[in-house]
């Protein structure tokens, strides 16, 4: 359970941090891009007031406030899940992973009423449209390795 906090509490500090140095502190909010290492990295200010990928964007406040509910029910069953279950250290770190991620976009969704997202990569010829934060890689890879690392042949173990 101590690696999980850990984890969350990492996730969380680092997305919020980036946030912060980037939205704010470089003013991305005001330039809208910068390029940092092209097409590589490139910093492009976006609100997404979705999910992935801008689904079910919108501009009700019952979106809003459905997809924190959402958020929140989902990490309080993956929390609650973790303490339940003791499971392996690796699966102790993914689910950290999403709930620090869900929770650092919760708290964008609070605070600016939608997600600040603002890293674009693109590669070999593909240019890619969208942006992301560190919280969005944190829950995709902690979806990735809770399907991966648990279930069965995953047994409990004590980290």
């Amino acid at each position: 359970m101590r690696i999980a906090a850990l984890t969350a509490l990492t996730t969380f500090g680092l997305d919020q941090a980036s946030k912060i140095a980037v939205v704010q502190g470089l003013d991305l909010i005001n330039r809208g891009q910068m390029d940092i290492w092209p097409p590589f990295l490139t910093f492009r200010m976006a609100w997404n007031q979705g999910i992935n990928f801008g689904l079910f964007a919108g501009q009700t406040e019952a979106i809003r406030w459905g997809i924190i509910v959402v958020s929140l029910v989902i990490s309080a069953w993956v929390w609650l899940w973790v303490r339940k279950t003791a499971p392996g250290r690796w699966a102790q770190i993914s689910a950290g992973l999403l709930v620090g991620g869900a929770l650092g976009n919760v708290i964008d969704r609070l605070w600016y009423g939608a997600v600040a997202d603002f890293l674009n990569m693109s590669c070999c010829g593909f240019e890619n449209p969208y942006a992301f934060n560190v919280a969005d890689i944190a829950i995709f890879a902690g979806a990735a390795g809770l399907v991966l690392f648990t279930g069965k042949g995953a047994g409990p173990q004590k980290a």
